[in-house]
């Protein structure tokens, strides 16, 4: 094997070296290594992609779409998801200069960061949420600000906002990033709860990015963009993913101010050149055809919910019921005095139920796990078997 010369400079970029893998992939991966384990870990649909979704893509591949498409995607899509946008959740984005077609939302994340963070900016993350926005903010020479929410029932509201700008000096923050519904909580915002926050964002010279990935998943409560409050200021992230099954397609998007966009496209062009074409064509399908989709998944989740969120309570995991997303963000009982990365290996080795420990998901995530219900139900409920025989030896133990 070829060992490397020691005498070469360091070949790694210096600012990769700290930051460590994604918690949430390596907690699941070391859980799939055993045997018998009912993994409900990542937020993977168990649902298949729609049958004309799925033609679709074949159809492209038969008529030989076979060509590199605009680096923005090809215009058919960005017209539908204009459409969407504004058939949804009232917001209008021009297609040709408003809206960029990514590789996943994870890439539209990494490309809109990118345009934005000069070295020293600071960008403040409203905890715990999605892991992947602090090592990305790093990676540009970014200051991440995690701030932890738990204590207003994991939202982020102006007050708390206006008080962080005011510690961290408004001058040097260059945005806000909020994730709703969220991950892993399944926490969403209102409309007078979103325009809050949006309130004090317009005082200042600076972006909220809002990562809206689960939309179409809410229950009881329609959901409302931050673009819609605050179009100027926003950076909306979405895609297909959750709302149709569409994971492995990697089909996102970013919209914003044309002149935001102008220069996000670059990175977004220099980093994966275009799209691919079979997955585009099959999110044009799903955005034309197949808006109602999510209204079977969406039916589904919520049934889940309501059997798993009332069973973790039950067994003394105090759990928010959810209002959006498919997670349950489930308190570890403080008698059993164990961290969350303990709490959760101990429960995949003695149990064999694989959960991710919430201080994978920032400042405030400590003392919780996330329980991802987009397994099938037969799946949750011998797992929550599991989760009580668990519960009772742990509970035992701590009695003697």
């Amino acid at each position: 094997m070829p060992q490397l010369d020691t005498k070469l400079k360091p070949i790694v970029n210096q600012a990769l070296s700290p930051i460590a893998p994604s918690q949430i992939r390596f907690f699941a991966q070391q859980f799939d290594q055993i045997p018998g384990i009912i993994k409900l870990t990542l937020g993977e649909p168990d649902f298949n992609v729609p049958e004309h979704v799925k033609e679709a893509a074949v159809r492209s591949i038969r008529a030989n779409k076979s060509h590199y498409s605009d680096q923005r995607g090809i215009v058919e899509l960005r017209e539908a998801i204009s459409h969407y946008l504004k058939k949804r959740f009232q917001v209008d984005y021009d297609a040709a200069t408003e809206i960029v077609v990514t590789v996943g939302a994870t890439e539209a994340i990494f490309s809109t960061l990118a345009s934005i963070i000069n070295p020293g900016d600071k960008i403040i993350v409203a905890t715990p949420t999605f892991a992947l926005y602090w090592p990305v903010i790093e990676i540009f020479g970014g200051i991440p600000i995690q701030v932890d929410t738990s204590a207003d029932n994991f939202r982020l509201t102006g007050r708390h906002l206006q008080a962080v700008l005011d510690r961290e000096g408004a001058a040097n923050v260059k945005a806000v990033i909020l994730n709703f519904p969220g991950n892993p909580t399944g926490v969403t915002y209102s409309r007078a709860q979103l325009q809050d926050v949006a309130d004090v964002v317009k005082q200042h010279a600076m972006y909220v990015l809002t990562d809206e990935i689960y939309a179409e998943l809410t229950y009881g409560q329609k959901h409302t963009s931050m673009a819609e409050l605050l179009p100027q200021q926003t950076i909306l992230i979405n895609g297909l993913s959750k709302s149709h099954a569409m994971t492995g397609y990697r089909i996102g998007y970013f919209a914003g101010p044309k002149a935001f966009v102008t220069n996000a496209s670059k990175i977004h062009g220099f980093a994966i050149t275009s799209p691919s074409n079979p997955a585009q064509y099959a999110a044009l399908e799903a955005l034309t055809n197949g808006l109602d989709d999510a209204e079977e998944m969406r039916h589904v989740y919520q049934q889940r919910r309501d059997y798993i969120v009332p069973k973790l309570n039950e067994l003394g995991y105090e759990t928010q019921l959810p209002a959006g997303a498919f997670y349950a963000f489930a308190k570890i009982p403080a008698s059993f005095g164990l961290t969350s990365v303990e709490f959760a290996t101990k429960l995949a080795e003695e149990a064999k139920v694989g959960v991710t420990p919430g201080s994978a998901f920032g400042t405030g995530g400590e003392g919780y796990v996330r329980i991802s219900y987009a397994s099938a139900m037969t799946d949750i409920q011998e797992a929550m078997k599991r989760l009580a025989s668990f519960t009772a030896k742990m509970t035992e133990n701590v009695l003697n």
